[in-house]
């Protein structure tokens, strides 16, 4: 069933793959858009700004996978109680195995079905989701019903998400910009990770490949805003792109893990595609900040 199968996607924590998140470049340029500071993390922006002076604050990450984000918000902040929640038992015995190095006592991990479990009403000062709340369908509804609920009266929502096109169905604009970022890296670092193929051109995500693959995959990724709209007033939302990044650099990223002149060049190239895709068109992946409203406490 559907569940299965996206738990068995999320399960095989053996997968390599070569997405543009591994990039160092790519990273600072998100670092750059959303805390200003190439070299600053999100992590340390939050909590060297809005909630520099909030003590002993709960935090409930959804989704939280190896909880990669999660353990350093909980390292920041020692103060601070953090319960992850995901399905995959695999995924949260990696991120246990790194508290317990790490010697973090303020994180917690709890493996379940976060769809059907019975959280505590208000009793969460944050609701966080990196890379994971575009997993969930109707997000409207489950915005009201988990986490609106489980949120004190003025709770915040902080996201790191993917609200672009469910299924990642890009419009022929798009594709095109993906398609001339392609053309702007040389063959010899268009050879697909762990292959003898090489990447010449993007056509487009097919919807029953990827509901196969894992349903969950954006499958109403396209409503997460307007959702948060709806329930949330905004304190911060800062928009970064990967419109053109995360298709045209899939499974050649490890080309530009390590950097030259070159490879610098060529990836300030693709970031000038992006930024003049991003002139006319909304980004994918925005960062928000967002406080409960007072209507819906």
């Amino acid at each position: 069933n559907a569940f299965k199968r996206t738990q068995s996607a999320f399960n095989d924590s053996d997968l390599q793959t070569a997405n543009f998140w591994i990039i160092p470049e790519v990273r600072k340029r998100w670092n750059k858009l959303i805390t200003g500071d190439e070299n600053q993390p999100y992590e340390d922006y939050l909590t060297n700004t809005y909630f520099k002076d909030k003590s002993n604050l709960k935090l409930l990450s959804l989704g939280s996978g190896v909880c990669s984000h999660e353990l350093r918000l909980a390292e920041l902040r020692p103060d601070w109680e953090v319960n992850c929640f995901d399905f995959s038992d695999k995924l949260l015995q990696i991120a246990a195995k790194s508290a317990e190095e790490k010697k973090l006592t303020n994180i917690s991990f709890f493996a379940e079905n976060i769809l059907t479990y019975n959280f505590e009403p208000e009793k969460y000062d944050i609701v966080f989701f990196h890379a994971s709340l575009h997993h969930f369908d109707k997000i409207d509804d489950f915005l009201k019903s988990t986490v609106v609920k489980c949120l004190k009266p003025g709770g915040h929502l902080i996201i790191n998400e993917f609200v672009g096109n469910n299924r990642l169905q890009y419009p022929r604009e798009q594709i095109k910009h993906i398609n001339k970022a392609i053309d702007l890296i040389p063959r010899k670092f268009r050879k697909i990770f762990k292959t003898g193929l090489y990447k010449n051109h993007y056509s487009g995500s097919g919807i029953l490949r990827m509901i196969a693959a894992d349903p969950s995959e954006c499958v109403d990724s396209i409503s997460i805003l307007p959702a948060i709209h709806r329930y949330f007033d905004v304190i911060e939302e800062k928009p970064y792109g990967n419109n053109i990044l995360q298709s045209a650099l899939k499974d050649i990223a490890h080309h530009f893990v390590n950097t030259d002149r070159e490879k610098k060049e060529i990836l300030e190239n693709i970031f000038n595609v992006e930024d003049e895709f991003l002139k006319t068109n909304k980004s994918d992946f925005v960062f928000g900040i967002y406080r409960l409203k007072q209507s819906f406490e």
